[in-house]
């Protein structure tokens, strides 16, 4: 049984950092993309980032050179470290999977994701 276990979310200022786990069983995670997408209330899902069995990282344009993706697949866990967090990145995070990283955010992960709050 595949399950994505995403913790690691909560309330931080503006300009903090939080960093996310997702923690997955149930399928050999080298051989798939992992990524990340959030959903905010009344909004659709937005890719956040994603990473390749090779290494290579995808990076929403909104969160270039704030967020890093890494994997560590001897752990079976993806993270996402989250620098200068900014109002507007208040959502839930979703750790999903896919053959590709732009698939990661074409069906929904199933999981309950993490809440992250940035208060201004």
């Amino acid at each position: 049984q595949v399950q994505l276990v995403e913790s690691g979310g909560g309330l931080v200022q503006a300009g903090g950092s939080l960093r996310l786990s997702c923690a997955a069983s149930g399928f050999t995670l080298s051989n798939y993309a992992m990524g990340w997408y959030r959903q905010a209330p009344g909004k659709e899902r937005e890719l956040v980032a994603g990473i390749n069995p090779g290494g290579r990282t995808y990076y929403a344009d909104s969160v270039k050179g704030r967020f890093t993706i890494s994997r560590d697949n001897a752990k079976n866990t993806v993270y996402l470290q989250m620098n200068s967090l900014k109002p507007e990145d208040t959502a839930v995070y979703h750790c999903n999977r896919g053959p590709s990283i732009a698939t990661i955010v074409a069906i929904p992960s199933g999981g309950q994701g993490t809440q992250v709050t940035v208060s201004s």
